[in-house]
């Protein structure tokens, strides 16, 4: 037993990679979903993130676990609703914290949004359902090394953004990700890193946000930001529908 236990060990040292740790919404501080503490508290704490199952990577794009993660190759499909909400304004800015990243897994930030019910998020699940918009993605800088994910790299910094001003107040459901593509010259080799948290947006926005895609479903494994040498000096192109503006 103690000769599995430290192969286990092993695999998850380098399988390390990393996940939103907390946040700050609404002049708030959140800490999300902890995947190495909560699950052994009593009672599990409540949060507004979603369960993420590790620190690992997605890297079917067919499966539920894309949306917001989960372990179907444990048993473990797709994620779950969490019970709590933030608070935040439309137009208001959001600060995520990354557990430090490997400066080997360069790729882009994606951030999406999907309106949840008039009852909140806590007991909604989108299935593949076409209900996401995409409010932000930062991808390579020219052909440069510089890439979305570059400052999860630096120890205490953050990422960010920003709610749409003009959307309908109401309940949303926030999908963060960090695509890492050192291994994306064939698919499945693109390694994806998604969260989700939950929002109770105000404001007087009447917008609905059209062009809406579903997880899975958004991505195809032959699309130029999936299947992608990145050891090339060679322009991105940001899977996913264009970035939603008001």
């Amino acid at each position: 037993m103690k000769v599995v236990l430290s192969a286990l060990g092993f695999a998850a040292a380098v399988a390390a990679h990393g996940y939103v740790d907390n946040a700050t919404i609404g002049g708030q501080e959140y800490i999300f979903y902890q995947p190495y503490q909560d699950p052994y508290k009593s009672p599990i704490p409540d949060r507004i993130s979603r369960v993420i199952q590790g620190n690992g990577p997605v890297q079917d794009v067919t499966i539920a676990d894309l949306q917001c993660g989960g372990y179907t190759e444990g048993g473990i499909v797709g994620s779950k609703p969490a019970a709590l909400h933030a608070n935040a304004a439309a137009g208001s800015e959001v600060t995520l914290h990354w557990t430090l990243w490997p400066e080997s897994h360069v790729g882009p930030l994606v951030t999406y949004m999907a309106k949840c019910p008039d009852a909140g998020c806590n007991n909604y699940m989108p299935g593949s359902a076409a209900v996401w918009f995409k409010i932000k993605e930062e991808g390579r800088v020219g052909t440069t090394n510089v890439w979305g994910d570059t400052p999860t790299m630096k120890a205490g910094s953050s990422v960010k953004y920003t709610i749409p001003a003009c959307i309908t107040p109401g309940y949303y459901l926030v999908r963060h990700e960090i695509i890492a593509l050192h291994s994306a010259y064939a698919y499945p080799g693109a390694q994806f890193y998604p969260g989700c948290h939950q929002l109770k947006v105000s404001g007087s926005g009447t917008k609905t946000p059209g062009g809406l895609v579903g997880f899975p479903g958004a991505y195809k494994g032959t699309d130029a930001g999936i299947t992608y040498d990145s050891y090339k000096a060679q322009t991105y192109t940001v899977p996913g529908p264009a970035v939603f503006t008001c």
